[in-house]
This record gives structure tokens, sequence and C-alpha cells, in this order.
């Protein structure tokens, strides 16, 4: 089914769905959905190719070597193992995806990638039946599988390698697979990640590119989403002033071999989609595994807010996120210097997403648009907005700020409505008067 939702300026949407605006007072299911899903596109040595694929944080811990190809304390799981800090789905997609597989004459590579290198076959006489052979896979020294059979064709397929069912099997202390290489990443496969990605719903995506061109794209992708399908999530990149709510922008560069500039935005991703909607990420202690540059002066660090930069920064030996700000510089009428907040951004997004599944899934085609209906819909929607004031990310909400009238034609709704956002504290200012 296709459902319209995002924004509007006149009760004139075609399709059927929920549109939300989101405006700021000219002065300064009824259950919450849970956060902590994030989605990435990533340059991987191994993996699921053409697909947009789910990992847990728990099948990172226990199946990253499966999944990735190393362990999660390898080198090359650096960035994931920051993602996973805060977040606790990856939607996971590999750029490039499609290289050659390798293969030797036993097996060849589930996927293409370098890592099939690594793959070896190694095949003993079994102890117990001469007759019949002991075949292991090995992954680097790693024993991933092992089978005893008569002839090639009784071995089964493993999440590492196919094997060749014509080939002759014979004693080998070691026979390594060759021939494995990644594809190269071009904007045809940002694109097609972002085309599927279209389907999902997460909280953040993040992208760890240096690319200007691939980051626009993404930006563009974002506030389309936001905007015209009403699906609302933030997108975290490096270096990129897009000046918009839905973007966050990391200042701080990182200095690890084999990791581009970029690579913060792991961490970031993952601390953004796993914050509460009723909590900040400002003053939050980075404990990743990356060397990010935090050489700014105080005069710096004032700039990068109005620049709408997130920017972590030195405080004694520790270093922390100095203001859980997005990219947004330029205010507007109903766009004030409160959507600047990503804990506002949380907040509204929450209620934008709820209030779109409530209606989609409960309401749109099902239950009457009468009195009654109109009533049911009302309430489910307070309750929503009593759930936020519970765990204390709104204030002051009471049953009257919201309402719901019957819209032009007999098959719309006109919701209105008003919060007041509370975010964290963040300036201390003190009289202590002494006598």
């Amino acid at each position: 089914m296709a459902l319209g939702g995002g924004s509007f300026t006149t009760l004139n949407k075609g399709l059927p769905g929920t549109y939300v605006n989101f405006v700021s007072t000219a002065s300064a299911s009824q259950a919450l959905s849970d956060r902590g899903s994030a989605t990435m596109p990533l340059e991987l040595d191994w993996g699921k190719e053409g697909e947009i694929f789910e990992v847990t944080s728990e099948d990172f811990r226990k199946d990253s070597m499966r999944i990735f190809g190393y362990e999660p304390e390898h080198e090359k799981m650096k960035g994931l193992c920051d993602l996973f800090m805060g977040a606790n789905v990856l939607y996971a997609y590999r750029l490039n995806g499609g290289g050659a597989k390798a293969s030797n004459d036993f097996a060849t590579a589930l996927y293409g990638g370098v890592r099939g290198n690594d793959l070896k076959i190694v095949i003993q006489a079994n102890v117990d039946d001469q007759e019949k052979f002991d075949v292991f896979t090995y992954l680097g020294m790693t024993e991933v599988d092992s089978q005893t059979v008569l002839t090639a064709a009784e071995l089964k397929a493993n999440d590492y390698v196919r094997f060749r069912e014509e080939a002759t099997l014979a004693v080998t202390a070691s026979t390594p697979l060759a021939g494995g290489t990644n594809a190269a990443v071009d904007g045809a496969a940002h694109k097609e990640y972002l085309n599927k990605a279209e389907s999902y719903t997460f909280n953040t995506m993040g992208i760890a590119a240096a690319d200007a061109a691939a980051k626009k794209l993404y930006a563009a992708f974002n506030k389309r989403l936001r905007e015209e399908l009403g699906i609302k999530f933030q997108l975290v990149a490096h270096d990129l002033p897009a000046d918009y709510m839905g973007v966050i922008n990391v200042k701080n560069k990182v200095s690890d071999d084999g990791w581009n500039e970029a690579s913060l935005v792991y961490w970031v991703t993952g601390a953004e989609c796993g914050c509460a909607v009723n909590k900040s990420c400002q003053n939050k202690k980075y404990d990743g595994s990356f060397t990010p540059n935090t050489d700014f002066t105080q005069e710096q660090l004032k700039a990068s807010i109005k620049s709408g930069e997130f920017v972590l920064h030195k405080v004694n030996s520790d270093v922390r996120v100095l203001e859980d700000i997005n990219s947004m510089v330029t205010t507007a009428t109903g766009r004030g210097d409160i959507f600047k907040d990503n804990q506002t951004i949380r907040v509204i997004d929450q209620l934008g997403n709820d209030d779109a599944v409530l209606f989609n899934t409960k309401y749109l085609g099902v239950v009457p648009n009468n009195k009654s209906g109109r009533e049911s819909l009302w309430s489910d929607l307070v309750k929503i907005r009593q759930s936020l004031q519970d765990l204390g990310a709104i204030e002051d909400f009471s049953d009257s700020d919201i309402t719901v009238e019957p819209g032009e034609d007999k098959k719309s709704v006109v919701v209105n409505g008003s919060i007041t956002i509370v975010n964290a504290m963040s300036k201390l200012y003190m009289t202590v008067r002494i006598s």
C-alpha cells in the first residue's frame, strides 16, 4: 500500500497517510517506540552483498566473524565497535560488494572480498576410517567448520565457503583460497543503498565518508524523507554544513592509521540513535576507540556552536560532547532556535513517527470518520503525549492541548496541538552574596 506522509501547507494531499507539521511558538499506538536503531553503508572485506541486513549488538558481539569476517576486537571492526556502544540494531549495507570471490580446487568463498583470501581448507585422513576425510575450513587461524566425508559431493556448504562437488579430496596441510577482491565504491552504490534504506525504520543514518558529493546526496535524501514522506531520522556526517535540523555535522577529525578522518561518525551515530527521548548527549564522555582531534580554543568552540557543528572537546583528561546540536543555523518563522537542539528533534521525531504508526495501522481505512472515531484517535494521541510527559520529555501538557476535527472531505481529519519540550540543563548562572 502506498502511504503518504510528511508536512503540509494546505489540505490537498493525494495519498492517504499522516501529515505532521511541527512549528515553534512565536515567543521564545499509544505506546512510545523504542530508540536505538541505526543504518550505515559500509566498506567491508566480507559479508552479504546487494542487500541491507540487520545486525543486533548481540549478533555483533557473538557472531562478528561470520557476519563481517573479523572478531569484534580486530582493528577493522573498530568503527562498528564504536557504533554498537550506543546502537541496539544496525541495518548495514555493504557498499563495496560484488568483488571477486576467493577460491581454490576444493571451495569458493561465500562472498566476494579480500577477506576470502584468508580462508584455508585443511584435509586429513580420518583416524577411524581411512577411506574417509576430515575436511576443515579455517579463517585465519580459527577453525570455523569441520566435516567427515567420503567424497567432496557429501560436503555441505558452511557460513564461509561452498564446496566443489566435483573436487577430488586429498590430504593437504593447508590449501588457501585466493583471488578475492573488494569492488570499487561509486555513486551508483550509494544510490542503491539509499533506495533500499527507504523501506526501513531507524533513528539515525551515518555516512563515514569524506567525499563531498556523496555527503550532499545523503543530505538531500534525509531532507526529502523527513519533509515529503514523513520518515523521521537524523543523518550523521563529518564536515557537512547542511544548515538543517535533520543533519548532525560532526567537526572532529580522527588520526588513526587506516581510517579516514570522518570515522568519529560511527560513535556519534550510535550515541544519537541510542539516546533516550528525554535525554541529551551533551557532556557525554567519548568512550570509543578512535583518537579525535580536540585541539580547539574557547573561541573556536564558540564559533563551532554558532556554525551548527557537533564537536567533542577536552575536559581535563576526558573527551566530551560540547553541545548536542544539529547543523541548523538559519532560523525562520515557525523554526526557532529550539530546533537546533537534538533533544528537541528526538521528541518531535518520536511524536511524528509514533503518531504516523498509530494512524496508519489502527485508523487508516478501518475507523469511521465520525465523532466516535475522532474521539478514539484523540484519546490515543493524548496517551502518546502523556507518556512523553511521564518521561520528562515534555511538560505542562493537558488533554485540551490537542484537538481532532473533521477535514475538508469525508475521509480526512485535522489534528492541531501544542507541546512544551524539556531540554537538559546547559548553563548555570549563579549569584552568591557574601556578607
